[in-house]
């Protein structure tokens, strides 16, 4: 029976994006909105110093955060990752170290925010003025580190674990509490800030123990007392699948303490003093949070849409997904555009009043820092779109271009000739230089979308073979490029009466998932070393990781149902608990490899050596990322052989006469 198409494949494009991107505009919006509803209370009950102040902390509980998602969505990837391994116990490990390391992370950042709050706050570009408010404002809100960490955490492994929707209440359930109890501690108790930071730490407290109690309710595995201990080895794949989710908010925080010290410096020597402008900006960049927040919701959402469809060469519906996704991101920046330089008195004052160089330089920002803010919407869909279909050096550039390349350079630059406008030119000149480069890429992309007929490498055909050993083996080749490994590998199989397996996994897996044949052999074997800050941070596993597992699966069935010869795909350590293999590694010095790649792929002598360091480069990125070992360490193998030593031929025989030996002793 033919397998049914997935939906994604075939379903109306605007009823996909509608199911898939409400829940992540929601999800953004509330964590946008957590932190407004503190400004906009503290705003009416203290005044703008107040808001001032909690803008100097804010840094701080953004670094926090990075930690947070850093090993929150690295456990969550872990999880899926393992589990479409088949190995629970390990999944259950990852999501355990996972845990335990926001646990002690959170407690010793929260003891060092307490020590050392004054030269943090220093740090983050805290005056006088502020000084007090924000002391009173960090104190309580270091205290919540651990409940806020820990909650974030767990908020990512619950979806991964297949319930998004308890997630997703735990941190509305949170919010509202939040949004009840400011006005009752500000202006019903009196307490000005360190309300506000109470109401605060009480409802990360309420959302951490939703989150602890879920703990007992994991679908998909069941965490041990061992699982909570931690494992150096583990931490660090945990933490570097979520290394993309700490560089992203990472580069917020830098970005906050640039501006807030040359705000403080270029503020004093203006009319506006320091205050105003540190206190402005932080609320300008809240609201267009929001706005950003809804862009990004809805271009995350498409995500699984981009990538199916893309690897299924269904490139019209790449591109009505696109043109639907930039079409409403660019409504959503157009509406703000107009409100933020028509209303902007009306914004501000949401957030409590102020005197009248207040409001002067709050019309100021808004209109100059967020003039050109109708670019972000082809600017953050870009990104999250080259990121969807495995681009992940265009969307690596594309996700830090403005904040780090563009802003922070603008912020020095031109605040230095111009002073406190200098900064707020920043703002548009970083818009539009991102925006550029977006839709430069976006042009040359769409246009090899309308190309988009590249014609798929054949797959060989399966040749009848008669098994000449009375034993289960298999036998697995990893092999550099240009070595003859695969050829070798081809002989051994011939010479064995078994059938290899390497493009072979191509067409299964394209069979099995719906993407194109190209699309896997041009992604599969590869990581590029940019591809680390694309770990879907907003939906989980990105398509190499799907890839891998399913090819996983694929190695294990085949290596259950018969003997066989399986090239690279990190066969070697999937099957690394089976006693009937050989694990064989050729390799070849590079003067031979660049003569075979002339003389039988094609290459150009010139360029022949680049390709054979680039393309095992990338293999060597593969195998350290799922693996956790060197590539090329012939402590990985059984046999490892330089392949111009005998001839391939010979190697072959010789490898043949080892596994009848082995056979012999097993």
């Amino acid at each position: 029976m033919e397998k049914e198409e997935n939906i994604l494949g075939k379903e109306k494009i605007g009823k996909l994006i509608r199911k898939f991107s409400i829940p992540c505009i929601i999800s953004l919006l509330v964590n946008s909105l957590y932190n407004i509803v503190d400004q906009i209370f503290i705003g009416w009950g203290v005044g703008y110093l107040g808001n001032g102040a909690t803008n100097v902390v804010f840094p701080l509980t953004m670094i926090c955060l990075a930690f947070a998602l850093m090993f929150g969505d690295g456990s969550s990837a872990y999880l899926s990752l393992k589990l479409g391994e088949k190995k629970k116990e390990e999944a259950a490990k990852g999501v355990g170290n996972g845990i335990i390391i926001s646990v002690i992370i959170s407690i010793i950042f929260c003891a060092i925010t307490l020590i050392f709050l004054p030269q943090l706050l220093n740090i983050f570009g805290c005056t006088d003025a502020l000084r007090e408010y924000a002391m009173e404002y960090g104190r309580i809100i270091a205290i919540g580190f651990p409940f806020m960490m820990i909650g974030t955490s767990l908020n990512s492994i619950i979806r991964a674990d297949g319930s998004p929707k308890y997630s997703m209440t735990s941190m509305v359930i949170g919010a509202i509490l939040n949004t009840i109890l400011d006005p009752i501690f500000i202006f019903v108790f009196k307490m000005g800030v360190e309300g506000a930071a109470i109401a605060t730490v009480i409802s990360q407290f309420t959302t951490f123990i939703l989150n602890i109690i879920y703990i007992k309710k994991f679908k998909s595995i069941t965490l041990s007392k061992e699982d909570l201990k931690p494992k150096l080895n583990i931490g660090k794949k945990v933490g570097a699948l979520g290394i993309s989710s700490f560089i992203t908010q990472m580069s917020f925080v830098f970005v906050m303490a640039t501006e807030n010290n040359l705000l403080s410096k270029y503020g004093m020597e203006s009319k506006f003093g320091p205050d105003i402008p540190i206190t402005v900006i932080g609320i300008v960049m809240k609201i267009s949070q929001i706005l950003n927040s809804i862009i990004i919701g809805i271009a995350t959402g498409t995500q699984p849409i981009f990538g199916y469809n893309y690897g299924a060469r269904k490139f019209d519906r790449v591109k009505e997904t696109l043109k639907t996704v930039l079409g409403m991101s660019v409504v959503i920046s157009t509406i703000a555009f107009i409100l933020f330089q028509a209303i902007p008195d009306k914004l501000i004052s949401i957030f409590g009043s102020g005197d009248e160089k207040y409001m002067e330089f709050a019309c100021l920002a808004f209109r100059t820092y967020l003039l050109l803010c109708i670019c972000n919407g082809i600017q953050i869909p870009s990104g999250i779109f080259f990121q969807a279909i495995g681009k992940s050096g265009k969307s690596a550039v594309l996700s830090l271009s403005r904040q780090i390349l563009f802003l922070i350079p603008a912020m020095i630059i031109l605040g230095s000739i111009y002073g406190i406008m200098g900064v707020l030119y920043a703002g548009p000149v970083a818009d539009g230089l991102a925006f550029m480069i977006a839709t430069i890429l976006l042009i040359i992309e769409i246009k090899n979308l309308k190309q988009g007929k590249i014609k798929s490498e054949s797959i060989e055909e399966e040749i009848d073979t008669k098994n000449k050993l009375d034993r289960h083996i298999i036998i697995t080749i990893s092999r550099e490029y240009g070595s003859g490994g695969r050829y070798i590998g081809k002989l051994i199989a011939d010479k064995l009466g078994i059938k290899l397996y390497d493009k072979q996994f191509i067409t299964k897996v394209a069979e099995e998932t719906g993407l194109s044949e190209e699309y896997i052999e041009n992604h599969e074997q590869k990581r590029d070393v940019l591809a680390v800050l694309n770990n879907g941070y907003y939906s989980g596993l990105n398509n190499a990781d799907e890839l891998f597992i399913k090819e996983s699966e694929l190695i294990k069935e085949v290596a259950d149902k018969e003997s066989c010869v399986i090239v690279g795909r990190c066969a070697d350590f999937i099957l690394r608990d089976r006693k009937d293999i050989i694990k064989v590694f050729v390799y070849s010095n590079i003067e031979d490899r660049i003569k075979r790649a002339v003389n039988i792929y094609g290459f150009h002598k010139d360029k022949a050596k680049k390709e054979i360091k680039r393309i095992d480069k990338l293999r060597a990125n593969h195998y350290k990322y799922y693996t956790e070992k060197e590539w090329n360490d012939h402590n990985n193998y059984d046999v490892c052989i330089n392949s111009d030593s005998l001839g391939v031929e010979k190697v072959a025989n010789l490898i043949c006469e080892m596994i009848e030996e082995h056979k012999l002793k097993a």
